[in-house]
């Protein structure tokens, strides 16, 4: 079967083979609708620009990486589709990498890991300093993720991320407008990670504006944001005397609330009737959990956009572009453990 051309490509797009060829060497002078509009053509037609000559032509690769920390995490897993789609769209290839949060393989990474190759690295950092980072984003196109508070004078990189004290604070306030009064905190994090504190502090803040006292013994030290150690806080504080045990809990991710519903099965108590549970991710595990789980969503569509024309931009730019915070939009899904009922699904 011959190859699929330049021509073939322009012949089902309508345009122009320059045009074509503007799209997949990333051409700066080229409106969205078009870029899509051939890229789709691309797609249909399963064209393949040989990578060496448009390495030799233009500098660039086309391929560009996203590195996460956890890909087992329905959050990263599902962030990885969308930047994947949002990639093609600009006729680019992801290479998704795990770091599972080793700060030498964050640095390693965001250094382009085989630079001679790779365009930029959209990175999700957890433990790779500040210092370490600030030489690589003045050398090598990078973007960031998620919840580390960054100079803007110290590191020339974007930073793509959503209002997680906001987030936490909607979600706590919901618990509370439901008449809860001892609601708990799962994911105090014992490494005192951004993304805790932050959500620590929306809960606190939450608790404060319904006239509610925070209690260190409902917020158990968590490990790890996953189902076992959700399982286990959880269990922890069904333990305690009734009179202290909540009456609803807010999880600082939807891996933790899915282990805590769990924890509340096996001691025989109610959602949303005994406790109120709800979560962070907007993970399709929180649609499909018994009961399905109220849930922050964050915008992972809108993330993966704003990281990829971002990283883009400064792929393209041959002058220094500014570095900039850019906050993704979220909203709260209330479902059944925290409104009760049925939730019939699409």
């Amino acid at each position: 079967m011959a190859a699929v051309t330049l021509k073939d490509v322009a012949d089902r797009a309508g345009v122009s083979i320059k045009t074509v060829s503007n799209v997949v060497r990333d051409a700066p002078r080229v409106s969205d609708a078009t870029r899509k509009h051939v890229m789709r053509a691309v797609r249909e037609l399963g064209y393949r620009p040989n990578a060496s000559a448009r390495r030799l032509r233009t500098g660039r690769s086309g391929l560009i990486a996203l590195a996460v920390p956890d890909l087992s995490t329905p959050y990263f897993a599902e962030l990885a589709q969308h930047v994947r789609a949002e990639a093609a769209e600009l006729g680019l290839t992801v290479l998704i990498e795990e770091t599972l949060g080793d700060a030498k393989e964050e640095l390693r990474l965001a250094t382009g890991v085989g630079a001679a190759l790779l365009d930029g690295v959209i990175l999700s950092p957890l433990h790779v300093s500040l210092d370490e980072l600030a030489p690589v984003a003045d050398e090598f196109p990078l973007v960031l993720l998620g919840e580390r508070s960054y100079g803007r004078e110290r590191l020339t990189a974007d930073h793509v991320l959503i209002d997680n004290v906001a987030a936490a604070r909607e979600a706590t306030e919901h618990l509370a407008s439901l008449g809860r009064t001892r609601i708990a905190a799962i994911g105090v994090d014992h490494k005192a990670s951004a993304t805790s504190r932050q959500r620590l502090e929306g809960f606190q803040l939450a608790l404060h504006e319904a006239g509610l006292t925070y209690d260190p013994r409902l917020a158990p030290s968590v490990k790890e944001f996953d189902r076992r150690n959700g399982l286990l806080a959880m269990r922890s504080l069904t333990e305690l005397p009734a009179d202290v045990r909540p009456d609803a809990a807010f999880c600082f991710s939807d891996m933790l609330a899915v282990g805590a519903l769990r924890a509340l099965h096996e001691a025989g108590l109610t959602v949303p009737g005994d406790v109120s549970v709800a979560g962070i991710d907007g993970s399709q595990e929180a649609l499909y959990s018994t009961p399905s789980l109220t849930s922050v969503v964050p915008d992972r569509s809108a993330i993966a956009t704003l990281a990829v024309k971002c990283l883009a931009s400064r792929i393209r730019s041959d002058d220094p572009v500014p570095f900039e915070v850019h906050t993704a939009p979220h909203w709260l899904e209330k479902r059944e453990s925290t409104q009760g009922g049925r939730l019939a699904l699409p």
